[in-house]
């Protein structure tokens, strides 16, 4: 399942078959989808059977089985026809795209439901850890390529006029200021009708390989904007919570930097920073300081308060071979950096596969940790102290 980007697939026929043009490989594209799709719906469907009992027993759980199941069955269908309307199969593949909407804050109401009524366990708390990461990498990949198929294929205008270069969803020349300017204003905008006024933008940019030209990459534009918005979010309301009523707020440096391997996009915020301890928990599923949403069938229900932000921004990052990661001085404030591969031929997607070290994970308890907890250390020290 370690493919080479999909992009690089369509790089290749679109030089030859321009965007828009009859020729364009829909042909390849859903030789590839019938037999790729069926792969990765089945390898995480088979993850999720391995959850507790309890969970898969959730309604929402329940729910999100049903609609995998589905979707399974109907991209199924098309394993060996050969000529099938191409509008056939484009509109299975948009309607399985909108029927997986909701499948982030539904796989999240069960956890929470879960939780409520089971309450809380170490093991299982790790394990569905370990799972949510894959099962939303998974997502995330195919959503890829559902978005990257009904984008080029699933209607008669395939060039964005607002980016007309731009491939899909693929952008090979996304120009990451641009990104980050956008992520930033609308962040802002939500900062401002919270908090009534907003920390200012100090951008920096630094491409060492062209010095003069703005820094480009080929890459998901959209998974750029909702990384960097995030991390603005967040950084917006640590400094407004902290200066609280104050007439002016530090502001928010944004570096970006092209090297020889990586870009790399740091957001630097004066909100006081976390404690050390507290790092790894801000990437911990369901850990959120904001009130926790109510789901709505009928909308898309937010991620915020569920303490999806940062997870799921890291996903976005790791899922082309690049990282999210915080640093933060306690009193002053965090630096987040998100480094993207600076080569197109290095994004590799990375993807879970279900296997035989995957099911081991689920069910192999997991022994006592091996090094002494600071808490559990006895109060004299004094037999320590003779040795």
């Amino acid at each position: 399942l370690q493919l080479i980007l999909i992009i690089v697939l369509l790089f290749c026929s679109v030089s030859l078959h321009p965007p828009g043009s009859e020729n364009a490989c829909e042909k390849t594209s859903f030789t590839f989808l019938r037999q790729e799709l069926p792969v990765r719906l089945a390898n995480i469907m088979k993850e999720i059977n391995l959850l507790p009992d309890n969970l898969l027993r959730t309604p929402s759980v329940r729910l999100v089985q049903s609609w995998y199941m589905q979707s399974l069955q109907e991209i199924l269908e098309f394993k060996d026809k050969n000529d099938v309307p191409s509008c056939s199969f484009t509109d299975a593949v948009i309607k399985i795209r909108n029927r997986h909407n909701d499948v982030i804050p539904t796989m999240a109401q069960g956890v929470v439901e879960y939780k409520e009524t089971y309450g809380t366990d170490p093991v299982v708390s790790q394990n569905v850890q370990y799972f949510l990461d894959r099962f939303y990498m998974s997502r995330i990949s195919i959503r890829m390529l559902l978005n990257q198929h009904t984008l080029l294929f699933g209607g008669k205008v395939k060039v964005n006029p607002a980016h007309p270069k731009q491939i899909g969803s693929i952008d090979p020349h996304c120009r990451v200021s641009d990104v980050v300017r956008d992520a930033y204003e609308n962040a802002r905008n939500l900062c401002d009708r919270y908090y009534m006024n907003s920390p200012e933008l100090i951008l920096e940019e630094f491409n060492v390989k062209e010095k003069e030209k703005p820094v480009t990459v080929v890459y998901v534009p959209s998974h750029l904007y909702h990384m960097v918005f995030e991390l603005f979010k967040n950084a917006m309301r640590a400094t407004m919570e902290l200066y609280g009523d104050a007439m002016e707020y530090p502001a928010i440096h944004a570096q970006v930097a092209l090297g020889t391997e990586d870009l790399t996009v740091k957001v630097s915020d004066r909100g006081g920073g976390v404690p050390l301890r507290k790092i790894d928990r801000l990437f911990t599923y369901t850990y959120s300081t904001a009130p926790r949403p109510s789901i709505d069938r009928s909308h898309a229900a937010p991620l915020a308060g569920y303490g999806y932000g940062l997870p799921i921004s890291r996903l976005y990052a790791r899922y082309f071979q690049g990282d999210l990661k915080l640093y933060s001085l306690e009193g002053y404030g965090t630096d987040a950096v998100i480094y993207i591969r600076a080569l197109s031929t290095e994004s590799i997607e990375r993807l879970p596969v279900y296997n035989k070290s995957a099911w081991k994970h689920y069910k192999t308890m997991h022994e006592a940790d091996d090094w002494c907890v600071p808490s559990k250390e006895p109060k004299d020290m004094t037999t320590f102290r003779s040795f």
